[in-house]
């Protein structure tokens, strides 16, 4: 086991890890930008390095400088947390080459998956249903109106290097299609250097289901069930359930089986998730995220499990504590992403927090990095914290999760806490029974706009 790991993260996520790691008798490293100098996740950890300033293209995306933090600290291994370097197929190389430890996926898994056009190939391949669209990349306008014709309308454009919602675009008719394919290349170029796309059936009323796989590296993988994530603003998850509400028993198995069996055919290591579009039965591959994601205390939640514990262990050359006989789910549990935005137009709100005050109680957690006083930075992003709630079944969850909203205190700044007790009033929430394009309407007709 490792003596010390380095985190290569921030807020929340940097906080989770250092909690692990102190569970489990490991000595952790904060890094941080001069801007989050009095972040919590620097004031818990057991050593700091500041390594840049506020941009994280100089700090959080330094990979020089993190590699150095690991030299000056005698840390061992490296845990990314989401976002920033966890899905950078180059860091984990640089990594690699420096005799440290990355706590996720081979650079090569990461490399596969990260490209939308291969990973889809590579899914295929290894018995996942995808959507029906493209083989590859698309070069040009007039193949892309014939394929369109082929797959049948409205079809979606897809940057290959795309995430975010960035660089996707609908075409419903014949007429949209040269507009959306143009401009899905341009904002592929513009943000992530590469202008390829790709071109698949755009499912009109579709869930998002996601299915979390945790693997060994040795042949040896596990699912453990789907979460239901389509409550979406922007292609940006907002609200997160498991069990999916729409998914039987029987469904959870059989595609449960399928992504275990296809990670544990390439070898994968450590926690990944297998995003499908779900409707009519059907499940669709969208995705694969090669890392935690920022919803993975819902899982955690009706596993009784510790993933972040589980990757370390992994990581460190040890076997599984869990076996897929060993996962059973226990009630439901619903996660909201509490972000320092004003709505209705969801603008970034930095700033003082004033007063903070986390909910508790049965079933409750608080994952923030939040304290009485903390300036939220403006370099970036707006997650402040998910508040996680477990009951015995959903509506038992569904109760708590507003009694714990009632409880919760961020003042100082704005927040879309607002926005989930006013989707708790809402028929289709509590029955289940949205899709992902259900909250872009809701909000268009009670926001004004989204």
């Amino acid at each position: 086991m490792f003596n010390k790991i380095l985190i290569a993260n921030r807020g929340e996520i940097a906080l989770r890890v250092v909690r692990a790691a102190r569970e489990m008798g490991i000595a952790s490293v904060a890094v941080h930008s001069t801007a989050d100098s009095d972040a919590m996740h620097v004031r818990m950890a057991d050593e700091s390095v500041c390594i840049g300033p506020p941009s994280s293209t100089q700090s959080y995306l330094s990979v020089p400088a993190i590699i150095a933090a690991c030299e000056v600290t005698g840390a061992e291994a490296i845990h990314p947390g989401y976002g920033f370097l966890s899905e950078n197929a180059g860091f984990v190389q640089v990594v690699e080459d420096h005799d440290l430890t990355f706590i996720g996926p081979t650079a090569e898994h990461i490399r596969i998956m990260g490209d939308k056009i291969t990973a889809k190939d590579t899914m295929k391949k290894l018995g996942v249903p995808c959507v029906p669209g493209s083989d590859g990349g698309v070069a040009s306008l007039e193949e892309a109106k014939r394929l369109g014709e082929e797959i049948g309308y409205p079809v979606i454009i897809k940057a290959t290097a795309g995430g975010g919602g960035r660089g996707m675009k609908v075409a419903q008719t014949a007429d949209q299609m040269e507009k959306a394919f143009l401009t899905a290349r341009a904002e592929g170029k513009a943000n992530f250097g590469n202008d390829e796309v790709y071109i698949e059936k755009y499912l009109t009323t579709p869930r998002h289901i996601e299915i979390q796989v945790f693997g060994d590296g040795k042949g040896r993988a596990v699912h453990l069930g789907e979460r239901d994530c389509s409550l979406q603003r922007r292609h940006q998850k907002v609200f997160e359930e498991a069990p999916g509400p729409s998914i039987s028993p029987e469904e959870r198995a059989a595609i449960g089986k399928t992504c275990a069996d296809a990670v544990a055919r390439i070898n994968y290591i450590g926690a990944g998730t297998i995003e499908f579009l779900y409707e009519n039965g059907e499940f669709y591959f969208i995705e694969m995220n090669t890392r935690l994601q920022v919803e993975h205390p819902v899982t955690e939640g009706i596993f009784g499990v510790d993933l972040v514990r589980e990757q370390i262990r992994v990581a460190a050359g040890m076997e599984m504590s869990f076996q897929q006989e060993d996962l059973t789910i226990n009630g439901h549990a619903i996660e909201v992403r509490i972000n320092a935005e004003k709505l209705p137009n969801f603008a970034p709100c930095p700033g003082r927090i004033t007063q903070y005050h986390a909910p508790g109680g049965l079933g409750v957690r608080m994952d923030s990095a939040l304290y009485d006083g903390y300036s939220i930075p403006p370099y970036y992003d707006s997650l402040i914290g998910k508040l996680i709630v477990h009951g015995r079944d959903r509506p038992e969850a569904l109760a708590r999760l507003n009694r714990a909203l009632g409880e919760l205190i961020v003042d100082g700044v704005d927040t879309t806490v607002p926005l989930f007790h006013a989707l708790l009033q809402e028929e289709d929430v509590l029955t289940g029974g949205y899709n992902i394009h259900w909250l872009e309407h809701w909000l268009e007709t009670n926001l004004g706009g989204s």
